[in-house]
């Protein structure tokens, strides 16, 4: 199975505790626009694209251009446990594009790769796993910074 943990892009501070309706700065816009064409040009039309609902993640996953669902269980606050399980890691004979929040992605990230260090995904950027049999390999990172270049 191959798993893509994507976090959302630069996004606005929350007005008023409105945290789920952040939007992307246009900073962040570009962000899900780089990474998202990089994406695009190396994914199949099979992959199963999920985000979580909140206004900046459902615009990062915009920048893929192509059908996404979003999926409550992705929110802000959700566990590595609800992650994994979203995407039916590692089973699922579909591969998966999860768009999320740190800290969570990182706290998934370090457990597919076996690790207790605690990992950070920069905003905008994406992680790139498969998992063959009982190893898990980091296939690629992408940093929308670095596509800037």
């Amino acid at each position: 199975m191959e798993l893509i943990l994507w976090r959302h892009a630069e996004a606005e501070d929350a007005v008023g505790g409105d945290d789920m309706g952040r939007a992307l700065t246009r900073h962040g816009r570009r962000q899900a626009e780089r990474v998202g064409e990089w994406l695009a040009k190396r994914l199949s039309d099979d992959w199963l694209v999920l985000s979580s609902p909140a206004k900046r993640a459902v615009q990062t996953a915009k920048g893929l251009e192509r059908a996404f669902e979003e999926r409550p269980r992705l929110g802000p606050g959700a566990g590595p446990k609800e992650i994994l399980a979203e995407a039916g890691w590692p089973r699922n004979e579909r591969p998966v594009v999860i768009v999320g929040h740190q800290p969570t992605l990182g706290e998934v990230a370090s457990e597919l790769l076996g690790t207790d260090d605690a990992l950070s995904i920069r905003k905008g950027a994406a992680w790139w796993f498969v998992a063959k049999g009982s190893a898990v390999q980091l296939r690629a990172v992408v940093d929308s910074e670095v596509l800037e270049g």
